[in-house]
């Protein structure tokens, strides 16, 4: 079994980034485009060009923080999910890196960048050379998921822990070892009055969670955090695309 438990104290801190400026996450991926509903081949598995990757790079960087961001660029992930680098909080560590990750439906060309979204998220890699005691490792790992959800599942007593047990299932089917994973699950429900656009009645899941990755290859917890959003968004299974697909989809 994965390890559960983190300090309350870094938990916070961690999550509270994660959940600030998520507009940027739309700004961000607004423009992309994704080959909705392709099976998987080689054909529509694409990198990103060494350009895109070095835009968001110094020489500077250690180079076990470069190598943990080509594997998270190695990840393959589901087609209905736009999925690129953001930017990232400056002062959670010495180092970090972002990316952003947003479900866009087949009847829907482009993302409006003023749109609420039915499912978005970021995922954030801290890196410390030095480490860090609550983290038990060097590189640690934000994330948070937000999606609507319908009344009924919204009413659902047992909708955190399910929401819970999807990080956990697809962290583990992977067999990938980490340390310090904690996290919370909040289903909420809100209500519009007077003259504001939206639904009367919206529903979400939201999940913020950290671990620590034991290995520079990050590219499995990126797999696992877009099939956590996958999962709340109720997306069908279906082919992938890669962070190389945002760069394929500007020519």
């Amino acid at each position: 079994m994965l390890p559960r438990a983190t300090t309350a104290a870094t938990l916070e801190g961690e999550t509270l980034i994660a959940v600030q400026d998520t507009r940027i996450v739309r700004r961000t991926l607004g423009a992309v485009r994704s080959r909705l509903g392709a099976p998987p081949s080689q054909d529509n598995v694409t990198r990103l060009t060494s350009g895109d990757v070095t835009e968001h790079r110094s020489d500077a960087e250690p180079a076990p923080f470069r190598a943990a961001i080509d594997a998270m660029h190695r990840a393959q992930v589901h087609p209905a999910i736009e999925i690129g680098p953001i930017r990232p909080p400056q002062r959670l560590a010495p180092y970090s890196y972002a990316i952003g990750a947003e479900v866009k439906h087949a009847d829907s060309e482009q993302i409006d960048e003023q749109s609420d979204g039915d499912a978005f998220g970021r995922l954030i890699l801290l890196y410390d050379p030095d480490g860090a005691e609550a983290w038990n490792g060097t590189h640690r790992l934000v994330a948070y998921i937000q999606a609507d959800v319908d009344e009924s599942l919204a009413d659902d007593p047992l909708l955190p822990e399910v929401g819970w047990s999807w990080l956990v299932d697809a962290l583990e089917s992977r067999s990938e070892p980490l340390n310090a994973l904690g996290g919370t699950v909040t289903s909420t429900s809100s209500v519009r009055y007077g003259d504001i656009a939206g639904p009367p009645k919206a529903h979400q899941l939201e999940l913020r969670a950290s671990w620590t990755a034991t290995s520079e290859d990050l590219s499995t917890h990126v797999e696992a955090f877009c099939e956590v959003l996958a999962y709340a968004a109720g997306l069908p299974p279906a082919g992938i695309t890669t962070l190389g697909q945002r760069s394929s989809s500007r020519t």
